[in-house]
This record gives structure tokens, sequence and C-alpha cells, in this order.
């Protein structure tokens, strides 16, 4: 405050005060100068608020902050409680939730008020943080909680932490913000069927999730390989369908003959796990959405109660492999009556609306060979076994409705006719989603090109092994759910989106968080915040900090915003300088530095070259890199200089996997069988291609590579031609090799190579021969069909 002075004020009076003035400024410089200085004002939130704006100041925690909450509102009290308890644990001060008193509410505390604005909705909240004190307002226990979630991303990372940090800044940026979700379901999938996970965990999993504002665990509980869920009624279920007698040693395709760990694998949750781990997750306001499949993925109940199936005296067991198995439910009396019971169990366990069904996969072939069946179908008048199939699905929908309930699909449950009620979960595409959206459905948004998190993130050959696709942190955060093809009053049915966590290759809890995080984070923000364009740049500088809030809860997310990533312009004939390769390297995070080398040694900041331009090549040249700070994988790529590069050539024929015409003079050549972008795949026929080097070159050797994955029908050619040409209307030189490869053992790159030492051409006509069809094996779902060509780079050297 600045004190006036009168012209009646004594002189010495007036030296005196300014004296102690500048004694006060003094001391309160100094103090100043001892006090850690203020962070600059950063609102790394994810998801990120709906309506926002940041503020000039900070409010800080000291030892009289108080939350204020009212004493007859549970819903406050609950949100009051839980940030009480994590500030007390966390900061070291405290803070402690009081009922809010005209002095307590002047003062610069935490206040917790009711919304009677309507401006909320059932899962909103209002927030605002200036220096003299925070606000929150809700109308709902889910708002205030949210609201929470916000205060702590608010605050520093270590309010995430189980142990005191007092040496931290204990404050928060203004800011005021309304906000509320776009989508009211925002979920996870987890399979335990496969890969059963502890109840410990799922209780981890679903903290993760509602620290990101998701509200829906879809708990895929039954499937071929395992039953996992009590079923008092049913005790065979766990005794029999929760054990299977071994697993598929690693990849589905990976091994001819598949090869197994003889080693018997179960689990399963009671139901007092089940009631504990569903009171948990409503604690943190999210609802479990409960899966048992049906009428396919049912082999597990079938092992325990082979009565169900449409051969009874077949010896049902546990699935031990993955995929599409070919025994599923039959549609009797017996049976519905197995999934009334079932279905009664799982209501009493899990009290949300949804109750899931699976209906995906569903093979015929066993309805197609049943008299029962068929009878069925005369009986119903139903045309075919999808329609059989969609009678299955109603008569279950009719049960489930008459408890109150509504069930929730797959999208194959449209085959045959929806149900009336159901809800549809969109995994193939886009497609079924618009079909049941244009029916008046409602349906939750995750297909696999987008919401797959067991697909690989980074380059398959140095990630952990998993079921196939590609699918990095941009691609899941360019996913837009609400179709265009919907129109407007269309639009409404799409109720949200859902990532999905399959396990076959996911085999420990820390593999599953590694798969699911951080681009779960990314679909969390896809789910909460409203329409419109996305900066992913911004996203990824709020996930750093995000990242550490994950650090401080123990998850094991994948590192991969360091990873270095490489793309590549090649200067074809006519350039300034014809032959060259450009590399541009480039990663997620903007603000680390990468440090590379040429010559085949490892990169070390003190010995290797910062990278500041694109790197030129002018031959064949093995990339080095790293990042500092350092991610946990580093980058390592040979880039293919040859005389192909980047050539045009034509097919004899339709290869619809090549249509760019570009695969096989690209220079990306396949390191590992894990990684299928490298390759085009032919099915059922021969390959005939011929490359146009643009003038008459010295060719001394051709070489390339196939693809041998028996259990996907991908066979090495019978042989390889490669013939040479100067004009274009006629080959010779021509090499044939035979290729004898054997299909037995494990997934590989076959190379083939033709030496012509001293030869001359601009033509270069390469002819595969197809191996023909699979050899005939009952353990292989593709015996007996054609076979796949999968053929990799032409290098011409």
């Amino acid at each position: 405050m600045t004190k006036i002075y009168s012209s009646t004020t004594k002189p010495h009076l007036m030296l005196t005060q300014s004296l102690k003035t500048l004694v006060f400024l003094f001391v309160a410089l100094s103090a100043l100068a001892q006090t850690p200085p203020q962070p600059d004002n950063e609102y790394n939130l994810i998801p990120f608020p709906a309506r926002f704006s940041g503020g000039a100041g900070r409010f800080s925690l000291s030892n009289s902050t108080r939350i204020l909450a009212a004493a007859k509102d549970p819903a406050q009290q609950a949100a009051a409680q839980l940030l009480a308890n994590q500030l007390k644990l966390t900061s070291g001060l405290p803070i402690a939730v009081a009922a809010p008193t005209p002095a307590l509410l002047k003062g610069r505390n935490i206040v917790f008020e009711k919304h009677t604005e309507g401006r909320c909705g059932p899962e909103g909240y209002t927030l605002r943080v200036t220096p003299d004190g925070v606000r929150v307002t809700a109308e709902t226990p889910k708002g205030y909680f949210y609201a929470v979630q916000t205060l702590m991303q608010l605050l520093p990372s270590a309010v995430y932490g189980n142990v005191p940090a007092p040496s931290a800044n204990w404050s928060m940026p203004a800011c005021d913000l309304l906000d509320r979700p776009r989508f009211a379901y925002r979920g996870l999938m987890l399979d335990v069927s496969r890969h059963f996970m502890p109840a410990s965990f799922i209780k981890k999993f679903i903290d993760v999730m509602a620290m990101q504002k998701m509200n829906t665990f879809h708990w895929h509980l039954t499937d071929d390989q395992g039953w996992r869920i009590e079923i008092k009624k049913y005790p065979k279920l766990t005794q029999v369908g929760s054990q299977r007698s071994e697993t598929l040693i690693g990849h589905y395709a990976e091994n001819y003959p598949q090869q197994y760990d003889g080693k018997p694998y179960g689990g399963f949750y009671t139901q007092e796990q089940i009631k504990d781990v569903v009171r948990y997750a409503a604690a943190r306001h999210v609802t479990i959405v409960p899966e048992v499949e049906l009428p396919g993925h049912a082999l597990a109940a079938l092992a325990a109660y082979p009565e169900l199936g449409c051969e009874p005296s077949k010896g049902y067991a546990v699935g031990t492999r993955w995929g599409v198995i070919r025994d599923v439910y039959c549609p009797s009396d017996k049976t519905f009556s197995f999934i009334q019971d079932v279905l009664t169990e799982v209501m009493a366990l899990f009290p949300g609306k949804y109750i899931h069904i699976g209906g995906d996969e569903c093979p015929k072939d066993a309805w197609k060979n049943s008299a029962f069946c068929q009878a069925l179908i005369k009986k119903l008048k139903l045309k075919n076994e999808e329609e059989l199939q969609s009678y299955f699905i109603q008569r279950v929908e009719k049960f489930v409705n008459s408890k109150g309930r509504a069930i929730i699909g797959w999208d194959e449950i449209l085959e045959g006719g929806l149900a009336p009620n159901a809800t549809v979960m969109s995994w193939r595409g886009i497609q079924g989603g618009i079909e049941a959206a244009k029916q008046k459905h409602n349906v939750v948004m995750t297909p696999g090109q987008f919401c797959y998190l067991d697909k690989y993130q980074a380059d398959p050959a140095t990630e952990p092994l998993t079921i196939g696709g590609y699918l990095p942190l941009e691609k899941v955060y360019t996913y837009e759910p609400v179709p265009t093809e919907l129109a407007a009053s269309e639009q409404k049915f799409i109720q949200g989106v859902q990532g999905n966590i399959w396990t076959e290759y996911i085999k420990t809890p820390d593999a599953v968080e590694y798969m699911a995080f951080p681009r779960a984070v990314a679909l969390a923000e896809i789910g909460w915040t409203p329409a419109g364009p996305r900066n992913f740049e911004d996203f990824t500088t709020r996930l750093k900090t995000h990242l550490q809030r994950l650090d401080r809860k123990q998850v094991n997310y994948a590192k991969r915003l360091l990873d270095v990533r490489a793309e590549t312009q090649f200067t074809g004939e006519g350039a300034a300088t014809p032959g060259q390769l450009q590399v541009r390297l480039g990663k997620l995070d903007t603000d680390s530095k990468i440090y590379f080398t040429t010559n085949g040694k490892e990169p070390r900041v003190d010995a290797s070259t910062e990278y500041i331009a694109p790197i030129t090549l002018t031959k064949t040249t093995t990339i080095r890199a790293i990042t500092v700070p350092a991610n946990d994988k580093p980058f390592s790529e040979t880039f293919y200089i040859h005389r192909a590069k980047g050539k045009p050539y034509t097919y004899v024929g339709n290869v619809p996997g090549d249509d760019g015409r570009k695969k096989l003079t690209d220079g990306q050549v396949a390191s590992s069988p894990k990684d299928d972008r490298p390759w085009v795949q032919v099915g059922g026929a021969d390959i005939q291609l011929t490359i146009d080097l643009g003038e008459v070159k010295p060719v001394t050797k051709v070489s390339l590579s196939f693809l041998k994955k028996v259990m996907f029908g991908v066979l090495p050619p019978k042989s390889v031609e490669v013939a040479l040409s100067r004009e274009g209307d006629s080959f010779k030189e021509a090499i044939a090799q035979p290729i004898n490869e054997p299909l037995e053992g494990p997934w590989r790159i076959v190379p083939a190579v033709a030496d012509f030492k001293t030869a001359r051409a601009r033509y270069i006509r390469v002819t595969v021969k197809n191996y023909g069809n699979v050899p005939n094996d009952p353990t292989n779902e593709r015996s007996g069909r054609p076979a796949s060509l999968a053929i990799d780079e032409v290098i011409v050297e």
C-alpha cells in the first residue's frame, strides 16, 4: 500500500518514514530472492477441457488451506475427501475437508459448490482457479470427480505418487473452465480370456482410466481359450473351462507345424473378487461392461458342458491356439436355459446397463452340418444360418431386456437382422457403425485401424510380438468417431469410442500397460473433447507431462515419443545430383536432440553428429541414431540405393495390393517377418513385373525376397526367373532358379538372387511362380486353399 502524506507533515518525519519504506522494500526483496521462482503457467491437461481460458498468477497450497464441501452433500464430500487424501499424502500439508463457513469462504481455500445454471450436464463441471482460491461446481457426483481429476493435473506430477514430496511447488495456475464430455461412452476393453490378469491389476487399470476421464471398462471374460468368471450354478465352467492344457508358442503363423509349450494355464475371478472390483470401479465412476461370448468363441464352455454343442460326443477341449475356432453353441432349448442361467448370475454381479454378448466371428459350419439346426431353420422359416444367428441373438436379447438391461455386441450382430434394442460395437471398420446408426441403433465406434491397441506401435522388428498391423500414436489421435456418411439426425446414435486390447500375445500386466498407454490417452482425449481440428504437436507437449504422472503411478507405458523416424526422398534422373537419397530424421517430441552415425558405429553424444538437416546418401548405408533425452530403443535402419530405386514398373494382370506401383522399388526392405508393411501380396496367382530403369545400364545382380508364413497361407514361390532387355520387346539372358525352401519350420524371409556379372539392360522382367495350394493339414485353417505370394523390394545392382 502506498502512503500519502499531507503538506503539513514535518520533513524529518518524512525522512524517517522514507527510511522505513526502504528497509521494508529491502527485506521484501531479500525474502523474494530466497523464495523459489514460480513456474510459468502451463496447462498440460489431458483430455483438454471443452471450454478453457488461462489466467494470471497461481493459487498456492499452504498449511491453512482447507477443502470446503457441504456436509449433507455426499457427492461433494466424496470428491473433496479424495483430493484431500492425495494432497495430505504427497504434499505433506495438513489439508483437510471442512464445512463451509462465512469466514472460510472468504479465505484462500478450495470450495466445492452445487452448480445451479444447468450448464454442466451429467459429467461436467466448472472450475475457476485464482491466486485467492479455487471454486468447483458440478451437478452430479461424476462432475465433482472429474473436476478433481483436472485439479490434480494442474498440480505437480508428484501428486500422483504415494510418498511425500514437500520440495515440489504445490501451486496451480490460474484458469477458468467449463468442461463436459463430447461422448457418453469412453471406454477400454481388456481381454482376460487369452491371458488372465489378476484382480489387483484390473483395479490399477481402472485407476488409470479414471484419471483420464474414461468411464467404461469392457471386461472380456469368456472365450475359446478360457472362461474367467465363477458361475455358481455351473461349477465346471471354472473347474474345466478356465484351464487349458497348453498354449501356442509364438505367433499363430510363426511355426509350421505350430508348436506348444506343454504347460497348463488357467485362472478365474471368484464372484467375491468381481464384486470387489465392481465396487472399486463405481467409486471412480467407471461402469464395467461384462462380456460373455455367444454363439461363437464358446469352446471353453463346450469343454465344460459338451451337451451345449452340436456334436456332444466330439470331445471338446479348451482352446490352446488363437484364431477363429469352428465349434459354437447349438441353438437348443438346453443352450438357451444355460445362457439365461449364466446371464442371471452375471447381471447380479454387474449393475450397469449393458451386457456384452459378443456375437462376432461365429462360423456356421457346425450349424450347416447339424440336422437339428437345419430342422430349426425350416421350423422358424429362416432363410439361412445368418438368420439363425440373428434368431439366437434376438432370443438372448429378449431375456436380457426382460431383466431391465440391454445387450451390446460386435458388428456381426447386424448379420441376418439386428436385434430390436441392441447397441452395436463397430470393429470391422466403420461400416457396421454406419449401418446401425442409419437403423437408429446406438453405436460405440471401435474400428480396428484406429482402436485396436494390440497392434504394433513402432517398428515391428524392435517391438514385442503382437498380432500384427501397425497403429502408431499419431494415427490413433487422428481418429474421428462420427462418420461423415451419417446425416445430422443420425450422428446422435454414435455414443462414443473404445480402445481394445486383445491378449493373445500380451501375457503380463506390464505388457498390457505397454500396449495400452499412451495410445489409450489419445483415445481418452478423442472421447472427451469437442469435435473439431486437433493439434498433435500440442497433444504431445501435454502428453510429456502426463507421462510423468504415469511414472508416479508406476505404469509401464511405451516410450515411443522419443523414437527416431525416417523419411526418404530419392533424387532420380534429371535431378541436379541424380542417384542420391535424402534421409530426414524426426520424432514426435520436438524438444529432444538426435545424434547419428553412418559408419556402422553406435552413436554417442560426444562422438557423433547432431542431426540438423537431411542426410544425403550416395550408396547403401546404415544410419544409427539416438535421442537426448534417451529413449529405450536406439534407431538403426539400412537405406538401399540401387539402380531400380524409385523406378516405375508394370505388372501383367491386376495386383490390388500395389496400386501405386511403388512398393517394390521404394528402398524399404523388410527386416522381419513381423512387419507386413513392405510386402506386396498376391493371392492364388503368379507374379510377372517389368521394371524400367530409364536407360540402358550395367546390371550385375538382381535380388529380391519372399515371405514364408505357412499358417497364413503365404508360401515361398516354386521358382523365380529374371530376364533382361535393352529395348523392352525381347528378353534374354534369363536366369531361372527353383526355390527349394522347406515349408516346415519358422516363418522367415526367403531370398533369391540372379547374378549377371557383366550384363547391360534397361528393362528387367521378374516372373514368380506361385506355389499352388496350401498343403492339406487339419491344423491349418487355410489348408487346401490357393497359396499367396508375398514379394519385397527388387534390388538391381
